[in-house]
């Protein structure tokens, strides 16, 4: 081990071990943070592995998407049919600090793997459930999927008001409920475990999606229930030469300075322009006018220019030109990972410790490829009983006890 490697701190969350029952994205997101922090964490699959393993982009039949939600965890296969693997998997969490699930609800409880039973076990366990629309309540039980909770939160309908000309809510394959959400499960579970140190005690994590998005629209939650008099402000794109770029002169010295940088000093007394008010109104015409300097230039010249006179403004980029900037090199921001299909990319946590790791591990976990270490480290079982409990389970075959 190198001299650096010695000196580099432990992450904040170095002893705590995770046992991760979730799936798809929201739970395995949430358990991948608390991995990039330190945390120990034991994903367990069924014999087949987790749906997102076969999920594009795939390198050699292995996924990149996989990877950039379950990098450094271990995993163990069990197939939670079998009796025998619901016990160990109860063993597991007896020597466990949290557990993350993010079943329908009455899912774990039916397996055997309910927050009462476990809690019987570890009464120190934090246990967080994550679902589409919460424990209880009379939606509790309906199924979810990101754009299901996004569709009936109200957030596409509140994204389409701000469009122009646009008579249907907008197409969205971005899993936004399901990030958010893990962000969210993240700081509850950091929460729980504060508070585990002063009473001693775990707790249950109720964690819906759909709560998690109605935190997204702060602006236009209390429109909703206060309606406003003038349609607000929106920061459109305008286009230049070779692309578009947005601009956003939030305040009235940056207005003046936006005439002054586009050398149109006369729209400071414009009465379209004058006032905080009637730019809000005309707006649309404001935007015309810029436009008509900003399409003759370079989108990068203009992002330059705008923002070299303390004016915000961006070029619009891909995500592939994004990741390209020396800025992300700069702070660290990207960590490679690498599984047998070759290296990626993916992002870290976006804060940095000044005294603790906090970094995404290099490595993604083969299907299962910690069973047997996982079981005879924890459990002391044997290498034999473990692969058993790693197989599909048959009814009336003989898998041994936990």
């Amino acid at each position: 081990m190198s001299n650096e490697q010695k000196s580099t701190p432990p992450g904040p969350l170095a002893g705590v071990r995770v046992i991760d029952f979730s799936i798809m994205m929201a739970g395995p997101y949430c358990t991948r943070f608390l991995a990039d922090m330190g945390a120990e964490v034991i994903k367990v699959e069924p014999p087949e592995g987790d749906y997102i393993r076969t999920r594009e982009p795939l390198r050699n039949g292995h996924s990149a998407y996989f990877g950039h939600i379950n990098c450094g965890k271990r995993s163990i296969a069990l197939d939670l049919k079998n009796p025998a693997a619901i016990e160990a998997a109860i063993g597991l969490v007896a020597k466990a600090d949290v557990v993350v699930e993010n079943f329908r609800p009455g899912v774990m409880k039916r397996l055997g793997l309910g927050y009462e039973k476990l809690a019987a076990v570890n009464p120190k366990l934090v246990y967080c459930a994550i679902s589409g629309f919460g424990q209880s309540g009379p939606a509790a039980d309906r199924p979810a999927y990101a754009q299901v909770v996004q569709a009936s939160c109200g957030y596409d309908l509140a994204f389409m008001n701000y469009q122009d000309n646009q008579d249907r809510p907008p197409n969205s394959n971005i899993f936004l409920a399901d990030v958010l959400a893990s962000s969210f499960a993240l700081s509850a579970v950091l929460a729980a475990l504060r508070q585990r140190d002063h009473t001693g005690r775990g707790q249950f994590i109720d964690l819906a999606l759909i709560d998690s998005m109605m935190s997204v629209f702060p602006y236009e939650f209390q429109e909703a229930q206060f309606p406003a008099k003038e349609r607000r402000q929106v920061y459109k794109p305008v286009r230049a030469a070779d692309g578009f770029v947005i601009i956003c002169p939030t305040t009235p010295k940056n207005f003046e300075t936006l005439c002054e940088t586009t050398g149109h000093p006369e729209w400071k007394s414009d009465e379209r322009f004058a006032t905080g008010t009637a730019r809000v109104k005309n707006w649309s015409e404001l935007m015309r006018l810029v436009e008509q300097w900003t399409s003759v230039r370079p989108a990068k010249q203009c992002e330059d220019t705008f923002m070299a006179a303390g004016i915000p403004a961006a070029t619009y980029r891909t995500i592939r030109e994004a990741m390209q900037d020396p800025h992300f090199a700069h702070r660290g921001s990207f960590a490679t990972v690498a599984d047998a299909g070759g290296e990626f990319l993916v992002p870290n946590l976006p804060f940095q410790m000044s005294e603790a790791r906090v970094q995404a591990q290099s490595y993604v976990p083969a299907i299962g490829g910690d069973t047997e270490a996982v079981l005879r480290e924890l459990l002391g079982m044997s290498s034999e009983h473990a692969k058993a409990l790693s197989q599909p389970y048959s009814r009336g075959v003989d898998s041994g006890t936990a």
